[in-house]
């Protein structure tokens, strides 16, 4: 029997043919549908670039409008989620709440059993749109706020920061949140998706899928690095530290650095170029360019010193702190983005489906082993 795993942790394995996604992890290149990341960043929004993963193209004017209005329209709650968010203990985080609330969505949705084509992509609309309501809505009832109803008026960017902060946000707000949910919309078979994937290919519902890619999200691994780069900048800033002394210090107590290297890319994550622009105009747009000053200098160090490159954490973390947004909804943030990703991988998967079901690399005891009475074991 062999005793080495080829691709420990499934790496370099093709577990998946999908016309959704390609990455070049050797040239830095993320293409959606075929189309540059760069150029979706640049040009596109939220909502187009969701039909596109979900429909293969790029919608024309009259499919666009169609589609915000079937995604407003998607934005409600049953009274009984709302319920139980209020019910929900304190000490409870905000992924635990998303990820209890998304399987709880689908007492109450009337396509649950159905497993159609067309059904996963009505549950798509008002899982996209129901995701930021739960974020949104979650916040305020901590904070002892009036839960702010949805305006349907608005983009979904626009949207979740009105629900978030009952104010109409900033252009710039609304600008800067809409390319970040672009940039963090989808990326292959990481381990949310492929575990969005594992459960669909059962015939299990999509709120299954969808609520397990949230409790693979939730991982510091995965999803939950953007909050452990803020919390390292916050305590540097209230040391008054250095960020280069700082982190050199803790590089030579073996301290793992939030945000660095990719296990995809070679070379500079292309998602992180464009939220590095973010942070840096932000920054000097609200007159606070100190979060984006500390991650530059910790990231131009670690790249000459380690030769790592910031990842797509790393800059989010300074721009939606400079947004004013809680540190603890960075990553439901980036499950408000995925949805679009998850959706358009269960949808591809039910579309030609069979069970994902790989082997195991045996490296246990040799057989045959056999039973040993309790009076003769060690």
């Amino acid at each position: 029997m062999s005793t080495a795993v080829q691709g420990k942790g499934l790496e370099g394995i093709v577990a998946a043919n999908s016309g959704i996604c390609w990455i070049d992890g050797d040239a830095g290149v993320l293409a959606y549908r075929g189309i540059d990341i760069h150029e979706l960043a640049e040009k596109s929004t939220f909502e187009e670039t969701t039909y596109l993963l979900w429909n293969g193209i790029l919608p024309n004017e009259f499919e666009l409008r169609e589609f915000h209005s079937q995604l407003a329209l998607a934005r409600g709650l049953d009274f009984r989620i709302v319920s139980l968010l209020r019910s929900i203990p304190a000490s409870a985080t905000p992924m635990e709440v998303l990820r209890t609330a998304v399987s709880a969505l689908s007492f109450y949705d009337a396509d649950e059993k159905d497993n159609s084509h067309d059904a996963n992509v009505r549950k798509s609309y008002h899982l996209t749109a129901q995701l930021a309501m739960i974020v949104a809505i979650y916040d305020r009832l901590r904070k002892g706020l009036e839960v702010v109803p949805p305006d349907r008026s608005l983009n979904h960017a626009a949207n979740f920061l009105w629900m978030l902060r009952g104010e109409k946000p900033s252009e710039t707000a609304v600008k800067t949140l809409d390319m970040a949910l672009v940039l963090h919309a989808e990326h292959e078979l990481n381990a949310s998706t492929f575990a969005a994937r594992v459960i669909a290919a059962t015939l299990a519902d999509i709120h299954s899928a969808i609520t397990g890619a949230i409790g693979a999200l939730k991982g510091p691994l995965h999803g939950g690095a953007n909050e452990g780069v803020m919390r390292l900048l916050l305590t540097i800033d209230k040391a008054g530290a250095d960020p280069v002394d700082y982190v050199k210090n803790m590089l030579a107590a073996k301290q793992k650095i939030s945000g660095f290297g990719h296990r995809v890319y070679k070379t500079e994550d292309p998602r992180a170029t464009h939220l590095r622009k973010m942070s840096e105009k932000l920054g000097k747009d609200a007159g606070n360019p100190k979060w984006y000053e500390m991650s530059r200098a910790i990231e131009l160090y670690i790249n000459a010193d380690k030769k790592l490159n910031a990842n797509v954490d790393f800059y989010s973390a300074s721009t939606y702190a400079t947004l004013g947004i809680d540190i603890d909804l960075y990553t439901p943030i980036f499950a408000i983005s995925r949805i679009a990703g998850w959706a358009a991988h269960v949808i591809e998967q039910l579309d030609d489906n069979r069970l994902i079901r790989p082997r195991a690399e045996y490296i246990g005891p040799a057989y045959p082993a056999h039973w040993v009475p309790m009076e003769e074991r060690p």
